[in-house]
């Protein structure tokens, strides 16, 4: 069963589709249940994601390109 996480045929056992991983630090982001930052510029190009924690650290800003991060 999918307890508290996301519904459907898919979702029984396999998380692969809902993780990504922060560039940063490189902690599994579940982004059914965690907050998250990305840049809107470099998501597509770098998969720019960012943890919470992370995204402080750099002050909101993408390492990449040095434009603000959206919270998603």
């Amino acid at each position: 069963m999918s307890v508290g996480r996301i519904a459907g045929a898919a979702a029984m056992g396999n998380l692969g589709w809902v993780r990504v991983r922060c560039k940063l630090c490189g902690t599994w982001i579940l982004i059914t249940k965690e907050e998250y930052y990305v840049c809107p510029n470099c998501e597509k190009r770098f998969n720019a994601t960012f943890c919470a924690p992370c995204a402080k650290k750099i002050h909101y800003r993408c390492p990449y390109c040095r434009s603000e991060l959206k919270f998603a």
